[in-house]
């Protein structure tokens, strides 16, 4: 029974393919919250350190998917700084599986890392293993790594940068307050100079942002499957886009 199965699916993969390369629009920016590794070992009978691992994996082949239809960027929700809250057993084979991962994404062709989230927080070890890969330069496809990030902190955090910016620049308060605006703060954000995502897709069922991308996601279309991430197929992906595409966006209208 697997065989004609997997055969349907690739004759209607290819059917959403061609649909996406004649007339259906791609998105620019992808946002993706990778959800469901621990409730899919669980389902499974292994361990949450295999679910971490699948879904590491899946998140290589996922960024295949955004490459053959020319998405130009991607965010990757994989360490919230709640996260970091867990068992320090889980976190710290978390670590091992992130580090692991961002080494084989840099290792891609024509794909640039960025990371995107408080640094501050951050085990030391994870964070020199993620910053000896990330990169400024143009690339094919710029990945962002969203670790040890908070929606709102990043929120916080970019008011303050840009108040000490303004405050060095020799600027007073009321300046500051009559000035501000919400392009200024985009501006300090930790995707400053990117465009907002176009797109965020959530796997496991689960319906809510999570914190992830709050300020950038103003604007977003947003997908939920129902799929535990490391079962998330090409399919789904394909999916998602075309159900973006078909979209009226009316930004906020």
């Amino acid at each position: 029974m697997a065989r004609p199965v997997n055969l349907l699916y690739r004759l209607y993969e290819r059917r959403l393919k061609r649909e996406l390369d004649k007339s259906v629009p791609v998105p620019r920016h992808v946002g993706v919250i990778t959800d469901g590794n621990r409730r899919w070992a669980k389902e499974f009978g292994a361990t949450t350190a295999d679910g971490h691992r699948a879904g590491a994996a899946k998140i290589v082949e996922f960024l295949g998917w955004c490459h053959e239809i020319d998405v130009e960027i991607v965010t990757l929700y994989v360490l919230s700084k709640e996260n970091l809250a867990r068992s320090a057993e889980e976190v710290s084979i978390l670590i091992e599986i992130i580090s692991d991962l961002v080494e084989k994404i840099a290792a891609l062709d024509g794909v640039g890392v960025q990371l995107v989230g408080d640094l501050d927080i951050v085990p030391p070890d994870l964070r020199a293993r993620l910053e000896a890969v990330t990169t400024t330069e143009d690339c094919g496809m710029r990945v962002n790594v969203a670790v040890g990030y908070g929606g709102r902190q990043e929120i916080v955090n970019a008011v303050k940068s840009l108040l000490r910016t303004r405050a060095d620049d020799g600027q007073d308060l009321e300046t500051i307050i009559s000035e501000l605006s919400p392009e200024q703060i985009g501006e300090h954000l930790y995707t400053k100079g990117q465009p907002d995502p176009d797109l965020i897709i959530r796997s496991s069922g689960e319906q809510r942002l999570s914190g992830f991308l709050m300020w950038q996601s103003a604007y977003s279309e947003f997908y939920f499957c129902e799929a535990y991430w490391p079962d998330f197929r090409r399919t789904d992906f394909l999916r998602a886009v075309r159900d973006y595409g078909l979209r009226q966006r009316r930004f906020g209208k």
